[in-house]
């Protein structure tokens, strides 16, 4: 009886444990059943699209209106060496092509006018040999020329005949606000990441920013600027773009950016400086102005000066001004411009009529900077008697005591300014320049 009871007891225990691995079998298998997606419901989930025309935004909007208006600026020279104000002023530096011809720096422009005026930095197109512009997806570079620029204020303004671009509308940057939204759009590193927008808010205005720059002629200054900071993203190849607002409007020119592996040591983060655009209206004016077709010349030929050998005495029959001259070079200590240096200036001489004085620094005549004594004797040895020339000379009071002495004591001198004189060549019988 006792065995009979076990074997019955073994015999349910083994069903019950049966019927819990089939449950389970079961269970199993109706839930993979049931996790099985079909392509519909798989393209349900993946192919899926986006209405465009319900995403908003107002930088979407600025983007569509000004973006295809954002140039990029190429700085071509014939120099040995690269220049410019580094990567924390927003200026990239470009790449040698050959001997002859270097692309030293590229930046970015924005196009103010329907006839192909483009505004930017000084610094961009600063010692340029030759210049272009570069349309984003066009690898066309299209001829440029500066037709006006202010080195202080560094803001420069090209002519590119033929582009045919949408210009711009300027605002008003003295309504600006601090905390409306900075839309920053430039090149920044060059074509690979044209017409790139970044997007901040205006940190603050007026900012006081001193730099210390170099001006055409080698002398360093210290000028004081006002300018807008802003916390978007500003890089190198950004330098000459726009900063606009929310109404598309260019409120400012991309001009600085601090970096701590730049003038800082410190850790620094988005901070950037844009030109106000109410800063550049004057020299924009004054460009229009004396716009009087597809063309438009320079006002100044800013394209680099060679100064030709120095003949063995002046020629005779030739107009001169009717000075003794050395050339004066600041050594690196940058206090004096580079030029002609005034020694001795002859009675009743062009020069003198004209209002050059000794101890004047003689530093371009019509357009073309001289460097050096050898530079004016050959810029002068092209006029003939009667000819008007514009001779641009630095003055400072105490350089005129200095005029006869053997060198001079660059400790010694004030703060001096330039001048523009009207010189009316003619034949005179002194072997005087």
């Amino acid at each position: 009886m006792m065995l009979k009871q076990r074997s019955k007891f073994w015999a349910v225990l083994l069903a019950a444990l049966l019927a819990v691995v089939m449950i389970t079998i079961t269970a199993v298998s109706a839930g993979a059943a049931g996790n099985t997606l079909t392509d519909e419901e798989i393209r349900a989930i993946v192919e899926t699209t986006t209405d465009a025309s319900k995403v908003t935004s107002p930088m979407i909007e600025v983007a569509n209106q000004v973006r295809s208006s954002v140039v990029g600026v190429n700085n071509y020279t014939n120099a040995s060496s690269y220049y410019g104000y580094g990567y924390y002023y927003g200026y990239g530096y470009g790449r040698g092509r050959d001997s002859g011809d270097r692309l030293a720096a590229t930046g970015s422009g924005v196009v103010i006018t329907n006839y192909g005026h483009v505004l930017t930095n000084y610094h961009v197109v600063e010692g340029a040999s030759r210049l272009t512009v570069t349309i984003a997806k066009d690898e066309e570079e299209h001829e440029a020329t500066v037709v006006g620029y202010d080195s202080d204020l560094d803001i420069a303004i090209l002519h590119v005949p033929g582009l045919d671009l949408p210009a711009v509308p300027l605002g008003d940057s003295d309504q600006l606000q601090v905390g409306e939204w900075a839309i920053v759009i430039g090149n920044p590193l060059g074509e690979e990441f044209a017409r790139t927008l970044t997007v901040g808010v205006v940190s603050a205005i007026d900012r006081q920013i001193t730099d210390s720059s170099t001006d055409r002629y080698g002398r360093r200054t210290s000028i004081t600027n006002t300018m807008i900071q802003v916390d978007a993203a500003i890089n190198s190849g950004n330098s000459g773009g726009g900063m606009f607002n929310t109404l598309g409007q260019l409120q400012g020119i991309p001009a600085r950016k601090y970096s701590s592996s730049g003038m800082f040591s410190t850790s620094i983060d988005n901070i950037g400086m844009c030109i106000p655009i109410n800063v550049a209206k004057p020299l924009i004016e004054q460009v229009l102005r004396d716009y009087s077709g597809d063309t438009q010349t320079a006002d100044v030929n800013r394209t680099g000066d060679s100064a030709a050998s120095e003949p063995n005495s002046p020629l005779q029959g030739k107009p001169r001004l009717g000075v003794t001259v050395s050339t004066i070079s600041s050594a690196g200590q940058n206090v004096l411009p580079n030029g002609a240096f005034v020694r001795k200036v002859d009675a009743n001489s062009p020069a003198a009529e004209g209002g050059i004085q000794p101890g004047d620094i003689i530093v371009e005549v019509d357009g073309t900077v001289v460097s050096s004594n050898s530079t004016l004797i050959s810029k002068l040895d092209g006029y003939q008697e009667g000819d008007s020339i514009s001779v641009k000379v630095y003055r400072d009071p105490d350089l005129a005591a200095q005029a006869e002495e053997y060198s001079i004591d660059l400790t010694n001198v004030g703060d001096g300014e330039y001048l523009d004189l009207t010189i009316v060549l003619r034949v005179i019988d002194d072997q005087s320049m």
